[in-house]
């Protein structure tokens, strides 16, 4: 059963840094491309970055450019997001997705298929 669980959320300082985890099971990491995304109230789920199963190439929205950066430990099989000079907009829930074996739509909710349950980012002014 694929089951993915975030950690690492909590409340920060603006301009802090904070290490997101996502630990998956019942599949190998390596074998999806994987994305954060996040969502804040009254928003729509918004993309974060993403890195594909094979070859390990990574995305990421305008947003969070040369802040963010998306890595996978295949060995652990955990994907990991390391968020460098956050700003109070940062604030949300962020999640874990699975999603296929292709890179086109890599950006797109709907191109995923498991979602862990969210883990809080708060950024303080």
């Amino acid at each position: 059963q694929v089951q993915l669980v975030e950690s690492g959320g909590g409340l920060v300082q603006s301009g802090g840094s904070q290490l997101l985890s996502c630990s998956a099971s019942g599949f190998p990491i390596s074998t999806r491309s994987m994305a954060w995304f996040r969502q804040a109230p009254g928003k729509d789920r918004e993309f974060v970055a993403a890195i594909t199963w094979i070859g390990g190439t990574t995305y990421s929205s305008d947003s969070i450019k040369g802040r963010f950066t998306i890595s996978r430990d295949d060995t652990k099989n955990t994907l990991n997001l390391q968020m460098n000079s956050l700003k109070p907009e940062d604030t949300a829930v962020y999640y874990c997705a699975a999603g296929k074996r292709r890179s086109v739509g890599i950006t797109n909710v709907d191109f995923y298929d498991f979602w862990g349950p969210g883990t809080q980012v708060t950024v303080s002014s």
